[in-house]
């Protein structure tokens, strides 16, 4: 056999060996597992992820207020939440792509509508997860699955708005380390279907969605939750 054609084989292997493992990982906890980047561009590796501390608990609580758009309804909760842990070592470390884990069901409370005379409420079910990945700028895949959040909207306009109708879908998000660390979203786009009568945005397609969440180690206060390579 060519000898310029043998490592190009066991390098193929390893891609493939790297990418199931990660696909065995992601699917444990009910992840969905994609990989970004620019349409046609080569997959290059993706960066180390350490998420520490290891095994430590963790909650998320909603900094200001978080707002789902679909159409020309805007919807805004000002209290939200959700707790996990940090994977327990060697789990937390991940050689070549995200350290996921899975989270508590977000909570939505105290929702307004921008349409007058109506009112919303949030239910969410099912397995959650996020997916931590260390880069130049550290991402976040939100995982949620489908058919797991649901906005009723009462009143004037009977509406309701199902997240990932279909399939579980991943929410892209940013991670900034701090005391305490920062979650965000800006703009992400979620699929949804909405249906109901008269008021309704019933052609909407996608949501979008911000928030900001100040994730807290509720295992040792005193540390942070910190994601590097």
């Amino acid at each position: 056999m060519n000898s310029d054609v043998r490592p190009a084989m066991r390098s193929a292997r390893t891609t493939r060996t790297v990418l199931t493992a990660a696909t065995g990982i992601a699917a444990a906890i009910g992840l969905p597992l994609a990989v970004a980047g620019p349409a046609g561009a080569s997959t290059a590796a993706a960066a180390a992820t350490t998420v520490t501390p290891a095994g430590h608990g963790f909650s998320a609580a909603l900094s200001g207020s978080a707002t789902f758009s679909a159409g020309s309804v805007t919807v805004t909760c000002t209290a939200s939440g959700s707790t996990g842990q940090v994977p327990a070592a060697p789990g937390n470390h991940n050689a070549a792509g995200p350290v996921s884990s899975a989270i508590s069901a977000p909570t939505y409370g105290s929702c307004t509508t921008s349409m007058p005379g109506v009112s919303a409420t949030v239910s969410t079910t099912g397995t959650w997860g996020v997916a931590m990945q260390n880069g130049t700028q550290v991402t976040a895949g939100l995982a949620m699955p489908s058919g797991g959040f649901v906005l009723k909207t009462s009143g004037l306009a009977n509406c309701t708005v199902t997240a990932a109708p279909t399939a579980a879908a991943t929410v892209n998000g940013t991670w900034s380390n701090g005391a305490p660390s920062t979650l965000k979203f800006t703009d992400a786009k979620v699929p949804v279907k909405v249906e109901g009568g008269f008021g309704c945005p019933t052609t909407a397609t996608s949501s979008t969605f911000n928030a900001t969440y100040k994730v807290t180690d509720t295992t040792d206060p005193a540390s942070s939750i910190t994601v590097t390579g």
